[in-house]
């Protein structure tokens, strides 16, 4: 089975490596084209700028996208799934804006369109919620879509560090990027949720500015030492549920007392769960990010098509309606103001430097938080379960 890969970063650079390490399975790969920028010169000879070269070759069996960014990898996959070519992609910008469009045209050319690598890096989310789809109603979905948010977070508690430090730390060592604005305001995130919505639910979501998405921008050291105090530990989440034709959706800080999963999921880990009607609740993790954990997730989508392992096919055509407030929750907030007229209809009361508000829809508590930000742009919010409320107002903690 001969390959194109498009881009030569650092996962393309991985999925080369891997091939190249031969095992009993990988023997029967070739990666025959490299595609490079224009002004690249080529370092081997599978490199080419030239993209039709590698649509017009009959031998090219699978085109791997890992160039990143919406264009122009949006086209390139469109023309190679016209060209009759299975592809593979780890991009999940790409696949979150526009799965419905490859699936229908993968499926008019008689080929796969797969994306095991775009969510949860080497943990194989997608498969896995894809096997309990099949004979389920997936009605919950949450956890820690994002490796380099949850090891700025997990860094921070353990080193006391600011959030700054930590985070050129992170870029330091590969875990963020020189623009990490996707990781740490929750874009990421958000990409990676519609597309887990989109398999667990067969109804197409599209990620845009409207969604509830908030991230850890402003966290600061006194943030996670107040809540480390209390026995609670910071996770950026992604959570979706559905009931009946509803669902809602929203990235967001969240509190996880000591003795939880998600508290115990340390540096760039991800864990992702799901809920079924008849499985119950099952959770996967494993490094979200990284060379080899993401190559090695590519390299099992092609090794499928290899096999001719199919997946599950989805056409998203299920009429589901996004509703914000389909979920009420409880929020810690810390402003420079007093917010407390704001939140009036919600027993808003004082926890020391932070405002704990109760029980108010999740899409209104996100939408108040962008005026409050207008006013405060260091404002910050933290989710608060329903579990752990009664518990805070009984021992009268002060998270200051």
């Amino acid at each position: 089975m001969n390959l194109a890969i498009l881009g030569f970063g650092t996962v393309g650079t991985g999925v080369f490596n891997l091939v190249k390490q031969v095992s009993r399975l990988t023997e029967e790969l070739h990666v025959k084209h490299i595609l490079i920028r224009k002004n690249k010169k080529a370092a081997i000879p599978e490199m080419t700028a030239d993209y039709d070269k590698i649509l017009n070759d009959p031998e090219v069996d699978v085109v791997v996208e890992v160039l990143g960014g919406l264009e122009p990898a949006h086209q390139y996959i469109l023309a190679a799934l016209r060209h009759h070519k299975h592809v593979i992609t780890a991009n999940k910008a790409v696949i979150a804006c526009y799965l419905q469009e490859f699936t229908q045209t993968a499926a008019e050319n008689g080929v796969k369109f797969y994306f095991e690598s775009s969510v949860g890096g080497g943990t194989p989310w997608i498969s896995e919620i894809e096997r309990a789809a099949r004979i389920d109603d997936v009605n919950q979905i949450q956890g820690i879509f994002n490796g380099t948010s949850n090891f700025i977070l997990d860094r921070m508690k353990k080193s006391g560090a600011a959030f700054g430090e930590v985070l050129a730390e992170a870029q330091e060592l590969g875990y963020a990027e020189a623009d990490p604005s996707a990781d740490i305001d929750g874009w990421d995130i958000a990409n990676k949720l519609c597309i887990s919505c989109d398999i667990a639910y067969d109804c197409f979501v599209v990620p845009t500015k409207d969604l509830p998405v908030f991230g850890i921008r402003n966290i600061t050291a006194a943030d996670i030492t107040a809540f480390a105090r209390e026995g609670y530990t910071v996770k950026l989440m992604g959570k979706s549920h559905q009931e009946g034709n509803k669902f809602d959706y929203v990235v967001e800080p969240t509190l996880y007392q000591s003795n939880t999963f998600e508290a115990n999921t340390h540096e760039n880990y991800n864990l992702i769960s799901l809920h079924g009607q008849t499985i119950g609740d099952l959770r996967f993790i494993g490094q979200g990010a990284g060379q080899l954990p993401t190559a090695n997730a590519i390299i099992q989508d092609i090794l499928d098509i290899y096999q001719s392992r199919n997946h599950l096919e989805r056409n998203f055509k299920r009429q589901l309606t996004f509703q914000a407030n389909l979920t009420k929750s409880n929020y810690l907030l810390r402003a420079v103001f007093n917010c407390q007229q704001i939140f009036a209809n919600y027993a808003p009361i004082q926890q020391g430097d932070y405002l704990l508000i109760h029980q108010i829809p999740v899409g209104l508590m996100h939408s108040l938080m962008k005026k409050i930000q207008a006013k405060d742009p260091q404002a910050w919010m933290v989710n608060l379960p329903v579990a752990e409320v009664s518990k805070v107002q009984a021992k009268q903690l002060s998270f200051s």
